[in-house]
């Protein structure tokens, strides 16, 4: 349990989260998954990362049991920082990241996979920021990476979700597989990126980073100071007391 990497084949390096149930991250967990990429594209060997997860879906986010069990801001500002780090790593990562999303992609699941070079997903995979849901904010600025602009806003304001099959149709999903040939899929393209020259990619990397149009540092971090109001005024603990009162209701009827 937890994050592993390993050398698949010459040039390419694979990066697992592996938190069951759910791969609902603590605080630790998006930091060490963000050191993990980190050294995986310093090694002058790799010329690409494949991320991937284990279990029943690639991302359900931060862990909520982590901050309800804080009684002041420490879990909530460790999480925005582990968050930061992680969705910074991926995107600031010297070599190109081919994430490979199997299930639900939720919350920072959405930072991860928006900050990435290549998506490929299974066919079950659906995306969506819950955010709104849960007295927070955050990862709009991948999500408008992954959606044009006023569907984005759709998606954000009522919590809704894609489908793999449609992020493929807007071109944000490179590829959509049956779960079984996932990894496979994913690996085809690291390969065929590993087959380059490393100098050549590493500096394509920085090019493209170069020539965005959006600081995506910054504008999460001006999302992420929201989320911190709406936790100083008690809003998102009310919330978050709600969303618990209706998981153990739920349980009770099963």
């Amino acid at each position: 349990m937890g994050i592993n990497r390993h050398t698949e084949t010459e040039g390419v390096e694979v990066v697992t989260v592996d938190y069951p149930p759910v791969n609902a991250l603590p605080s630790d967990g998006w930091f060490a998954l963000a050191d993990a990429i980190r050294e995986a594209g310093r090694n002058p060997e790799t010329r690409v990362v494949v991320l991937r997860a284990e279990g029943r879906g690639f991302n359900a986010g931060v862990d909520i049991k982590e901050m309800n069990a804080d009684t002041g801001h420490t879990a909530l500002i460790r999480a925005n920082h582990g968050c930061f780090e992680a969705f910074a790593a991926v995107y600031d990562c010297q070599v190109p990241v081919v994430t490979a999303v199997n299930g639900f992609c939720l919350g920072g699941g959405i930072g991860l996979v928006g900050n990435s070079d290549v998506i490929v997903a299974s066919d079950d995979a659906t995306f969506g920021l819950p955010e709104v849901d849960r007295g927070a904010l955050g990862a709009a600025t991948h999500l408008a990476r992954l959606v044009p602009q006023h569907l984005m806003r759709t998606m954000f304001y009522t919590a809704g979700k894609l489908t793999a099959q449609q992020l493929h149709h807007f071109g944000s999903v490179y590829q959509v597989v049956p779960r079984a040939e996932l990894d496979a899929a994913a690996m085809e393209v690291a390969k065929n990126i590993a087959n380059k020259d490393g100098r050549v990619i590493r500096a394509a990397k920085r090019a493209l980073n170069g020539i965005d149009v959006q600081d995506v540092h910054r504008s999460y971090r001006y999302e992420q100071g929201f989320t911190m109001e709406l936790n100083l005024a008690g809003v998102a603990d009310e919330i978050r007391a709600r969303f618990d009162d209706d998981l153990a209701a739920q349980k009770k009827e099963k």
